[in-house]
């Protein structure tokens, strides 16, 4: 069954705006367990500009639903993830500049050291994801340094999908939905699980949903925006039905 983690780093972003206690992340997430979230994603990034250490530590011990860290691939946070022991761990870039992660992460120009890093994880008991674009080269990349998880990056479909005037038929958001089709299935093929995730929302996720063999989607920014509207609970309990019942239509018409 296909599951749903929330990524909730933009209500930490909206503390950060005053530099203030509230809103609380760690009720963000008891909030999306209690909407049905399947798990709970946050980036814990260098510069700490959202969630922070003690964010990390609080949802570790008070949450009961499934922690994916997301991490820059340094010795710095590679020693808080074996603390910390989250369920898994993503391996994404990271820019000081960028608003958020910009494509995926170069597995093939650093196999070396990232297969040194999920081995450091694995040891720790942690599952590795990889946070990549939908190329072959890398998803090989990922199998050769012990990933266990590709989540493949649907950003340049969501893109596709918000020009083409969110025309799920139209040749350039075909083109891009192959593209993580055939990551998905490749990914599979070698032995990884098969998640997506990136500008996912209310929209454009059917269709990715719908995909054969995915197991999990990472939605934050459109989850949270919706919740400002709607509260967080309900926000959740949507983007769930959403993509449960197409999965669960496309299972039925195969």
């Amino acid at each position: 069954m296909i599951e749903l983690g929330v990524n909730i780093d933009h209500v930490a972003t909206l503390r950060q705006a005053r530099r203030t206690w509230e809103p609380d992340p760690v009720w963000a997430a008891v909030e999306a367990h209690l909407g049905g979230a399947d798990g709970i994603t946050v980036h814990l990034r260098e510069d700490r500009r959202h969630i922070n250490d003690s964010d990390v530590r609080r949802l570790r011990e008070l949450t009961q639903v499934k922690l994916n860290l997301e991490m820059a691939a340094t010795d710095e946070m590679v020693g808080i993830a074996c603390g910390l022991k989250p369920e898994m761990a993503m391996l994404v870039p990271e820019g000081r500049h960028e608003v958020t992660t910009e494509g995926g992460l170069d597995v093939v120009a650093q196999e070396e050291k990232l297969k040194a890093v999920v081995s450091r994880l694995a040891d720790a008991g942690i599952v590795s994801s990889v946070f990549i674009d939908a190329e072959m080269s890398q998803i090989e990349a990922a199998a050769r340094i012990g990933a266990r998880v590709c989540e493949i990056h649907t950003g340049p479909y969501a893109h596709a999908f918000h020009d083409a005037g969110r025309d799920s038929d139209s040749p350039a958001v075909l083109l891009e939905l192959e593209k993580v089709r055939r990551a998905g299935e490749a990914a599979c093929a070698l032995g990884m699980r098969f998640n997506a995730g990136h500008a996912l929302n209310y929209y454009n996720v059917e269709p990715i949903a719908r995909l054969a063999g995915v197991r999990e989607l990472h939605i934050g920014h459109s989850i949270v925006s919706r919740a400002v509207f709607t509260g967080l609970r309900a926000a959740v309990v949507e983007m769930k039905r959403m993509i449960r019942e197409a999965a669960t239509n496309e299972r039925q018409r195969a």
